[in-house]
C-alpha cells in the first residue's frame, strides 16, 4: 500500500514541477512563446493555475497519507517505566579448561589426536552419520 502511494506521490511531484515551470514568469521562464486559441496567454494562465492548485492539493494529501502510513503500527513507549534487563551469565563451557601440565599446546593437541585414533576403529566402510 505504501509503495503505491509513493509512486503516485512521485508522479504528482513530477507533474507539479512541469506545471510550475510552464507558467509565465516575470523573467520569461519556459512559458516563453506566443500563440492564439486554446493556449493563448490568458487561457494558459487559467489552465496552468488550476492544474497547479489541483496538483498541490494532491501533493499535500499524499504527503499526509504517507506520514500516517509510516506511523500506523508505531506504539508509544516510555523509557522511564522500562524494566532493567536481567543480567545473565555469559555463554561458555560449564567447567573451566585446565592448562596443559606437560609441554605446550602442540603436545596437548597431539595427545587429543591420539585419543581420537585409539577409540573404536570400524572394521569396514561405514555410512556417514550426521552429528
Amino acid at each position: 500500500m505504501q509503495t503505491v502511494v509513493i509512486v503516485i506521490h512521485l508522479m504528482i511531484v513530477a507533474t507539479l514541477i512541469g506545471a510550475v515551470l510552464l507558467q509565465k514568469s516575470e523573467g520569461g521562464g519556459l512559458g516563453v512563446g506566443g500563440g492564439a486559441g486554446f493556449m493563448s496567454s490568458r487561457g494558459t494562465a487559467n489552465l496552468l493555475t488550476r492544474t497547479t492548485a489541483v496538483l498541490a492539493v494532491g501533493f499535500f494529501v499524499t504527503s499526509l497519507l504517507l506520514s500516517w502510513l509510516a506511523s500506523y503500527d508505531r506504539k508509544p513507549s516510555s523509557i522511564i517505566n522500562a524494566n532493567p534487563a536481567s543480567q545473565t551469565q555469559p555463554a561458555g563451557p560449564a567447567t573451566p579448561i585446565s592448562p596443559p601440565t606437560g609441554g605446550g599446546i602442540l603436545d596437548s593437541l597431539k595427545k587429543a589426536d591420539e585419543k581420537q585414533q585409539n577409540q573404536t576403529v570400524p572394521a569396514g566402510p561405514q555410512a556417514p552419520r550426521s552429528q
